[in-house]
């Protein structure tokens, strides 16, 4: 197959030489060329002046939406004979059969993306030809309400989007969905303008935030289990948590509670705010609660949380997320709950965040949301939370084969793993993080209406905010195990000590969330 790509020469981007080596390295497609002609749609330059405003506020380095000189496109440009397809990344090529478009929120080009970020929406991607919806997702941001980070996320996304596609059509797998229908875009001076000021005003209040408390803290809610858990519930249990307590200069997150050799243990990374790279610590449970503080039980050279612990054959296993790694490794306790070695790499070249097993249908699985799909992508290639990838395996320590549909799903809503999958009523439910409005704003249950190696399918039937039940902006994680159920969610820890008072986290011991007990 030819692939000739349409973007526009008087703004070329890095995103563009990322796609045309990403369509160039694609089983099945002989040549791509270029058509960078000078586009007819207006891209406002008062969007560059913001882009390099919050660039200097934030500290940010333009990635994807950075300029790219012409002989930087030298390699594409071909003289070379008609294209088999055209993909039109400007809105300016007649639609057809044989042209691919691409649309934000039914507008075409990017400045209806940008458009999309100032409205403060999270960016729906469709692509299209001839009136068929080939491929869609919607696009996260890790840093939202920053207009930059979110565009560069948006387009790195966007190329994982248009290869899938191109490999789902050379596999033979045609689409029939109907596409949106496509509209103009109004993008005015004065909405820049106002985007710049709100984010000057909310950079101060963030810096002086950061100032005065240790940002992000997380804390670590438990329950003793005496009747239905939270996701059969589908909402706060009327008991409401206990605090898992910790003293302000670190936080715990990702509770995993497990039952073995008579005892209960809870893992939890395991964050000093000082060092800012997370160990695998683990704290005893007994009739009454936490017996202390959680104590180190797993440190790398690289940041770990997420300790996904389980059962099997015998011993604890544990699946701790080392997306800084670039792997996803399997660990087994030699002195429960110590003494973890590793037994195997299970997945190599991937930024995967919380990687989550289950037993199905004779087959392991493994859920994660991974950055980027291309081993080699660059730092900065996409959000963390929106790309839903499997692997499946017949046993669980692999080898594992990736789903041929990856990603499976691109919704930063309800893509990333928020803890184990369990059944009920005969059917698969899984937590998911809702990172729609950012990283960890809720929980929600996702049942899988279909897991097998030709697809996959999920229906949202729960969501769960934070709010009197659980002080704070967000939730993160829900598991259950040895008679106790945990989550995790947003605290405060202030950097200083307030009018001679010792400083304390609001994790202080004895603290309840919700209910009195």
């Amino acid at each position: 197959m030819h692939v000739r790509v349409r973007l526009d020469g008087a703004r070329r981007r890095r995103w563009h030489a990322a796609l045309l080596r990403r369509l160039s390295d694609t089983p099945g497609i002989s040549s791509v060329d270029i058509d960078d002609t000078p586009a007819s749609v207006s891209w406002p330059a008062t969007a560059d002046l913001l882009f390099r405003l919050e660039a200097l506020v934030h500290g940010l380095q333009q990635l994807g939406s950075a300029p790219l000189s012409a002989a930087e496109l030298d390699p594409w440009r071909r003289a070379a004979a008609a294209p088999d397809l055209v993909l039109d990344l400007c809105g300016d090529v007649p639609a057809g059969s044989a042209t691919w478009r691409v649309a934000f929120d039914g507008h075409l080009g990017e400045q209806a993306l940008l458009a999309s970020l100032l409205a403060n929406a999270v960016p729906h991607l469709a692509l299209i030809a001839d009136g068929i919806l080939l491929v869609e997702g919607r696009l996260g941001a890790d840093r939202p309400g920053i207009v930059l980070a979110s565009f560069d996320d948006a387009l790195a996304r966007t190329v994982t989007l248009i290869a899938t596609a191109l490999r789902r059509r050379i596999a033979g797998h045609p689409s029939d969905a109907a596409a949106p229908t496509i509209r103009g875009v109004d993008l005015t001076v004065p909405a820049l303008g106002a985007r710049a000021g709100r984010m000057l005003a909310a950079a101060l209040v963030h810096r002086l935030y950061r100032l005065c408390y240790n940002a992000p803290h997380w804390r670590c809610g438990w329950r003793w289990l005496t009747g239905p858990d939270l996701i059969d519930l589908g909402r706060h249990p009327d008991s409401g948590w206990t605090v898992l307590p910790d003293d302000g200069s670190r936080f715990y997150a990702d509770p995993f509670p497990i039952a073995f050799g008579g005892t209960t243990h809870v893992f939890v990374e395991d964050f000093p705010h000082a060092t800012g790279k997370a160990i695998i610590s683990a704290v005893r449970f007994g009739p009454n609660g936490p017996e202390g503080t959680p104590v180190p039980v797993l440190e790398e050279a690289h940041h770990l949380s997420y300790p996904f612990v389980f059962e099997r054959e015998g011993s604890v296993w544990m699946v701790p997320e080392s997306s800084a790694a670039g792997t996803v490794d399997l660990y087994r306790a030699t002195r429960f709950p110590g003494g973890w070695i590793k037994e195997a790499t299970l997945l190599s070249n991937v930024v995967a965040s919380d990687a989550t097993l289950v037993a199905h249908a004779g087959r392991w699985w493994i859920f994660a949301t991974v950055r980027d799909a291309a081993p080699d992508a660059p730092a900065g290639s996409g959000s963390f939370h929106d790309a839903l990838h499997l692997w499946s395996a017949p046993d669980f320590r692999g080898p594992y084969t990736p789903h041929p549909a990856n990603p499976v799903l691109i919704d930063p809503a309800v893509a990333r793993p928020a803890g184990r999958i369990v059944v009920r009523g005969g059917h698969l439910i899984r937590p998911v993080q809702d990172c729609a409005t950012g990283y960890g704003r809720a929980l929600a249950l996702a049942r899988i209406d279909r897991l097998d190696l030709d697809g996959f399918a999920q229906t949202v039937i729960a969501r769960i905010g934070a709010g009197p039940a659980w002080p704070g902006s967000r939730l993160h994680t829900v598991n259950a195990g040895g008679g106790i159920e945990c989550i995790d969610g947003s605290g405060r820890a202030p950097r200083f000590a307030l009018f001679g008072r010792p400083r304390m986290s609001r994790s202080e011991p004895g603290l309840a969330c919700g209910a009195s007990r």
